[in-house]
């Protein structure tokens, strides 16, 4: 990748020449109780940190501020103290990719954590639509998980995002789409289209397995959801897992997200192949979690994803088995034709069989989808992020140590 190019319609590369990082901690995508601790840390009296609490978040996360000087009803004061202790530094976009279909993929790099890892990088992803904006987080550096048909499971996990981390993609993405109230985008940002909206969901399906870092996927989504913040509601949130079962109560428990489950087989012998954490929690097991997932309901359907991958699980026998075992679910299902990626294994199924594939769950009472692929041209689409320079520069660290 090269600095500093225009973004191009046809899936070039664009750069941001981001400063280099505060040493300053920064107070952009801490919690509420994160806020509070920072106010304390500086002396504010313990009768004001609420107030003070409430006037910093909404600055940050309801105005987009980038500065504590911008912040004009908190004292100078207070602001010089904030100042010298922390800033409001967001993660740095090294690069922006548009597509010819307009989605959007940025690469992110992350502070340091403890002196580590420095440098490493996410892919977040902006999905246009007629009807929302959807944005695609990521929860860890690489992946835990070895999906085979998954391309961002082909890079070796370095470690989980932080709650700061998740939810500073949001702000970034805020940001670089100019959707802070009364603010304009940067000179190289690009607002969407007529006709198109801003960032009206979110979705963890980015690089990661969510449940291997609940604590900080949980946090992240509160901040998100946070009224007097970014308000996002949380049925416009969706977590999906490729079926981590203990966590699966914690996760409706905490979040009152939307779920989503990667299931693409209806035999373990397959399953076990495609998503080889099926030999730990096989189907049946997942099945089970998810009929007792709290808050699930026809008003909250769970959402099933099926990758369609040509001549391995596209048959009408299985089409019809699915809906045998999602009887009784609410639940729709979403059928993704296979984005592929360099050396990957399988072909997408053809578009007769698809359609074979998903007239039968439909008339059997299941919402069947077949979701258009976006961002195939510049690697954003569905099981294709993976930042490969992170990968590199691992194990340049892992070799150094």
């Amino acid at each position: 990748m090269t600095e500093l190019e225009p973004v191009q319609a046809d899936g070039g590369l664009a750069s941001s020449a981001a400063p280099l990082r505060a040493e300053k901690p920064s107070l952009a995508g801490a919690t509420r109780e994160g806020v509070g601790a920072a106010l304390a840390d500086i002396g504010t009296p313990q009768r004001e940190i609420r107030m003070r609490s409430a006037q910093l978040w909404h600055w940050i996360y309801h105005r987009g501020a980038s500065s504590f000087d911008e912040m004009l009803n908190v004292g100078k004061g207070l602001r010089g103290a904030l100042k010298e202790r922390f800033s409001l530094a967001r993660p740095e976009v090294v690069s922006e990719q548009l597509s010819r279909d307009g989605t959007r993929k940025w690469l992110i790099r992350l502070a340091p954590v403890d002196g580590r890892d420095r440098g490493a990088e996410v892919e977040c992803v902006y999905i246009p639509e007629a009807d929302r904006g959807t944005l695609c987080v990521s929860s860890q550096v690489g992946c835990t998980l070895t999906c085979s048909f998954c391309h961002t499971g082909t890079q070796k996990f370095v470690r989980n995002l932080t709650t700061a981390e998740i939810v500073g993609q949001l702000l970034v993405a805020r940001e670089r789409l100019g959707d802070f109230p009364g603010r304009a985008p940067p000179a190289d940002g690009v607002v969407p289209g007529e006709g198109s909206r801003f960032i009206s969901n979110v979705v963890f399906m980015g690089m990661g397995e969510p449940l291997y870092n609940l604590g900080h996927v949980a946090d992240a989504i509160g901040a998100m959801s946070d009224g007097e913040g970014l308000s996002l509601s949380r049925r416009r949130i969706t977590v999906s897992t490729a079926g981590v079962v203990p966590r699966l109560p914690e996760l409706g428990e905490r979040t009152g997200a939307m779920l989503a489950i990667s299931l693409h087989a209806v035999r373990d012998e397959l399953r076990d192949r495609l998503v080889p954490l099926n030999r730990k929690y096989p189907i049946a097991d997942l099945l089970a979690a998810c009929r007792a997932y709290p808050g699930a309901s026809n008003a909250r359907r769970i959402t099933f994803e099926y990758v369609m991958l040509k001549g391995v699980n596209d048959s009408p026998a299985e089409a019809r088995e699915l809906v045998r075992l999602l009887k009784g679910l609410p639940a729709k299902i979403n059928l993704i034709p296979f984005n592929p990626w360099p050396g990957s294994p399988y072909e997408c199924s053809d578009d007769a069989t698809i359609g074979r594939f998903s007239q039968i769950v439909f008339d059997a009472g299941y919402a069947s989808p077949v979701r258009t692929p976006r961002g195939r041209d510049i690697l954003a689409a569905c099981g294709q992020l993976k930042s490969e320079t992170e990968k590199l520069r691992a194990r340049a660290l892992l070799a150094a140590d």
